[in-house]
């Protein structure tokens, strides 16, 4: 991408995609305009090659809280000279809470997880852009427990789900996690892979993946677990996972407080293949002097250079985002600049607040980031800035 490309960033808050115009250079940010969408936004994804913007809503509460009933996907346009977006066409409704999407490789169809119940569904790209009917589906898919994530493999032969499952809590015990994977052509999904390492308590315990990124040449898949916090490498060969990871890493940097809890988030590969970086996420809450006060815990993105033979990631840095709760980041196609959101703020035991941010970080040719300024977001009235992400214009 050559320097002089023009970037748009957007960020939501609730139900607000709001615009940001980006010099990766001088890593700054503009404020733009602000759109408004039917609900929440959960994620977004844009089209390969033409300027439309596919957004997921849904007026759920996240994780296995309460249900609402007003999910979509809409469709936006993107103007190519300023990033402004506008509605194009009706959105499309959605039976439940949207809590990934993204296309397939040529932007043909729409493909939604949803967490709550745990599914999978592809909707068809009509030649004007705008998001259509489902694809019905030969059979019934096993969806896993709490699906987090979709993704076309970069051949757009197939497609991944990765579920998460659920930790044990009270009563309740652990609910194992897997990746699926299925065939995939023109919208139809077949001939399903289960992908549960079984670590010895059965096959998915002790496993919880939440999202994946792909190595742009070689068949290697970089997972990260959530509930271990931990990141994995598995390989793709023949359309088919490894059914054990080739290598796996620690992700934090330290050990977690008590009363903290520690979670792995998204992960992506630079543009290069040279470099892999995950998000260490904590916003535990405890109450001291009447107040809500943040319980502690880690809030950095590690930082792994790749192997060329074998791509095993091996650590080398961890970051400090300067903010609380890294729930999305990603770097521009350069791979010169990295950013990172954060969902909302927090008060601290001292009396002082971290407020929610955007915090923007140069990536050097070693791969490691250096930290040069942040955008303060308001998110007052109980909101969240739940997505961000960079579009090339």
């Amino acid at each position: 991408m050559p320097e002089t490309a023009k970037l748009a960033l957007y960020a939501s808050v609730a139900n607000q995609l709001n615009r940001f115009e980006v010099d990766v250079p001088a890593a700054t940010l503009r404020r733009g305009g602000t759109i408004p969408l039917p609900a929440n936004v959960q994620y977004a994804w844009p089209h390969a090659t033409e300027p439309y913007l596919y957004v997921a809503t849904s007026d759920s509460a996240s994780g296995m809280g309460p249900a609402g009933a007003n999910h979509h996907v809409s469709a936006l346009r993107i103007d190519r000279d300023s990033g402004g977006l506008s509605h194009h066409g009706a959105p499309i409704r959605l039976p439940t809470r949207p809590i990934h999407m993204a296309t397939d490789v040529p932007g043909e169809h729409v493909l939604v997880a949803f967490n709550n119940p745990s599914a999978l569904r592809v909707y068809r790209i009509g030649a004007d852009g705008t998001p259509g009917a489902e694809v019905p589906q030969p059979g019934p898919l096993d969806p896993g427990i709490f699906a987090h994530q979709v993704r076309a493999t970069p051949d757009n032969k197939q497609v991944i789900l990765v579920t998460r499952g659920h930790d044990a809590a009270g009563p309740k015990p652990e609910e194992p996690g897997a990746l699926m994977l299925w065939d995939f052509n023109e919208g139809v999904l077949s001939n399903q892979q289960k992908v549960a390492p079984d670590s010895g308590n059965g096959p998915g315990y002790g496993f919880g993946p939440r999202h994946l990124d792909f190595h742009p040449s070689q068949p290697w898949v970089y997972v990260s677990l959530e509930r271990e916090n931990r990141l994995d490498m598995f390989t793709l060969d023949g359309g088919r996972l490894s059914p054990q990871a080739a290598f796996r890493e620690n992700n934090l940097s330290r050990t977690v407080p008590p009363g903290a809890r520690q979670a792995v988030g998204t992960v992506h590969v630079h543009p290069t293949g040279r470099f892999v970086y995950v998000a260490n996420r904590a916003s535990t809450t405890v109450e001291e002097g009447g107040r809500r006060v943040f319980a502690g815990g880690e809030n950095t993105i590690a930082v792994y250079a790749i192997d060329a033979a074998s791509g095993k990631p091996t650590p080398i840095q961890h970051v400090d985002t300067r903010g609380i709760h890294c729930r999305t980041f990603q770097i521009d196609p350069s791979g010169r600049l990295l950013v990172a959101a954060h969902i909302h703020g927090i008060a601290l035991r001292d009396g002082s607040e971290v407020p929610c941010c955007l915090s923007l970080f140069r990536i050097g040719d070693d791969g490691r980031l250096d930290f040069v300024r942040k955008y303060d977001i308001d998110v007052s009235g109980g909101r969240t800035m739940w997505w961000m992400g960079m579009v090339p214009l």
